[in-house]
């Protein structure tokens, strides 16, 4: 892996060297953007134990609100389509390591304010927790409730607890979960559950320059069906130009992306895929790189390409790496 990382920092160079101009000492005054980093309203409740029992389409199972919000014995809607999990996974340990599958899922899909672990190196998700540990890995949005989650778990979790959680996610297919559309006017948003949802009644607004990724159905997403997917709304144009940039590297604003994540970004070694992935979750690393919340060994590498890169950029980029086929 050390001879991996020090050529990968040797062709990254090179690239800058190139084309790219060297990385600026720009300061974030406006702070994160609150589409992509969505934080739960003061007067956010969960949900509320209305006494029945709920199911959800393709699950037999019939399940309370208790059961469904219990993070120390996690809600497995559908376990045929995934391996037994490990203890770590679908119960946790108490107090402060939930089950890894209560915000990842048991199938490892994750939602748009976490991470998509199916499919991804096992040493890979180690290295994320290690600097979720130790201070290397956080959020730009500091109220952001997922970030600090992993950051609780990770201080908690011992090194084989960590092994084991990772091993199974990365033994896990990675499947289509997000579809990626265009548009010029989305309706207007709210958040809830640590999600953007569609306020009721609310009208249409322009997209702007904002990644809009929100449940197919809401109601089955907060029941935690694994099932049941994501659409996210992106910029007219904003695929195409993500494309330029990242196969191009946009005229030395940056560099090929396939040159560590692969030539059709499912990645290659320890280096994580990228295509089908959150857009909105990618959209936040790249930010949290440029503007140095996100570091350690692996995110120092992407610092010098991500350096020129503007909001407009990132949307771009996240949005057709997105639409890419997992």
């Amino acid at each position: 892996m050390k001879i991996l990382f020090s050529t990968l920092a040797t062709i990254l160079l090179l690239a800058v060297a190139a084309g790219a101009k060297p990385p600026q000492n720009e300061k974030n005054a406006g702070g994160p953007p609150p589409w992509a980093y969505p934080v739960n309203p003061p007067d956010e409740r969960p949900m509320k134990d209305d006494g029945v029992l709920h199911k959800v389409p393709g699950s037999d199972k019939a399940m309370t609100v208790p059961q469904i919000r219990d993070s120390f014995h996690i809600p497995d809607w559908h376990p045929e389509g995934h391996a037994a999990m490990p203890d770590v996974v679908e119960h946790g340990r108490k107090p402060g390591v939930r089950g890894c599958g209560f915000c990842h899922l048991p199938n490892g899909q994750g939602r748009p304010e976490n991470a998509r672990l199916a499919g991804l190196p096992a040493d890979y998700l180690e290295r994320q927790v290690a600097d979720f540990k130790n201070g290397a890995r956080k959020s730009s949005e500091p109220n952001m409730s997922a970030p600090n989650s992993m950051i609780l778990v990770a201080e908690n979790a011992t090194t084989e607890e960590v092994k084991s959680a990772a091993e199974y996610f990365s033994s896990l297919k990675f499947k289509p979960w997000v579809k990626v559309i265009e548009t010029e006017t989305v309706p207007k948003t709210k958040v809830k559950a640590a999600m953007l949802v569609f306020v009721e009644g609310g009208g249409a607004e322009p997209i702007g320059n904002r990644i809009i990724e929100t449940p197919v159905n809401f109601e089955q997403t907060e029941l935690r069906d694994d099932a049941s997917g994501f659409i996210a709304y992106v910029p007219v144009g904003s695929i195409k130009k993500g494309e330029t940039l990242v196969t191009t590297g946009g005229v030395g604003k940056t560099i090929q992306c396939g040159i560590c994540h692969g030539a059709e970004l499912q990645g290659l070694g320890p280096i994580p895929r990228l295509a089908g992935r959150s857009p909105s979750y990618l959209f936040r690393q790249l930010y949290d790189i440029r503007h140095g919340s996100r570091k350690g060994p692996w995110s120092e590498l992407m610092k010098a390409p991500v350096a020129n890169l503007n909001e407009d950029d990132l949307v771009s980029i996240a949005a057709y790496v997105a639409s890419r086929k997992p």
